[in-house]
């Protein structure tokens, strides 16, 4: 998948202490991008938007707490 157009953005967590480094972009056709800030040249993993809005809304409701 090309990901040349892709609009990356950072997490906020990842301003500070550089070891939460998380990039997403949103902007492909139908697709969500995930990488490593501190390696852009490396893979990226692709998401549906429906895959990433699951994973996002687990999150939201807790269901990777510890």
């Amino acid at each position: 998948m090309d990901l040349a157009d892709a609009e990356w953005r950072k997490s906020t967590l990842s301003q500070g202490g550089g070891n939460n480094c998380v990039e997403v972009a949103r902007n492909p056709p139908g697709i969500v991008a995930v990488r490593d800030s501190k390696a852009p040249d490396g893979p990226s993993l692709i998401f549906t938007r429906m895959e990433w809005s699951t994973f996002v809304e687990g999150i939201k409701s807790g269901g990777f707490d510890q």
